[in-house]
């Protein structure tokens, strides 16, 4: 013999379905600054590499400075180092150019500055 028992099915009342929703949009919106931290912490760490890469160059300009003084430099060693400089002015600028394009998203979604992770400033080329 078998006894089956009737489910009463009601309706999701709109308040449950309301908090949920406003849930899942927290839950959203707080993955959303975790990965806007993220990214902002991973610019930081890639700012600092770039600045020792910088500080690389400079020395090795001013010890190629010093040992070309005291042989002949040919044109073509000169040419690569201008390139190389450029290269460098470039992918400086493009850096900047992300990083501000990251704080002004990060300023329209509505969180203050204060709350932004502040990165040291890129040196100017």
């Amino acid at each position: 013999m078998v006894i089956k028992k009737s489910v009463k099915v009601s309706a999701p009342k709109k308040t449950e379905s309301k908090s949920d929703f406003e849930q899942t949009l927290l839950d959203n919106f707080v993955n959303l600054q975790k990965v806007l931290t993220n990214l902002a912490v991973k610019f930081d760490t890639l700012s600092d590499q770039i600045s020792k890469l910088l500080q690389l160059f400079e020395i090795s300009a001013k010890s190629f400075a010093e040992k070309s003084s005291e042989t002949d430099i040919d044109g073509e060693s000169v040419d690569k180092l201008d390139t190389l400089l450029e290269q460098n002015k470039i992918i400086a600028k493009g850096i900047m150019l992300m990083e501000e394009k990251m704080r002004s998203r990060t300023v329209l979604n509505n969180q203050r500055p204060s709350e932004m992770i502040m990165s040291k400033p890129l040196p100017r080329v």
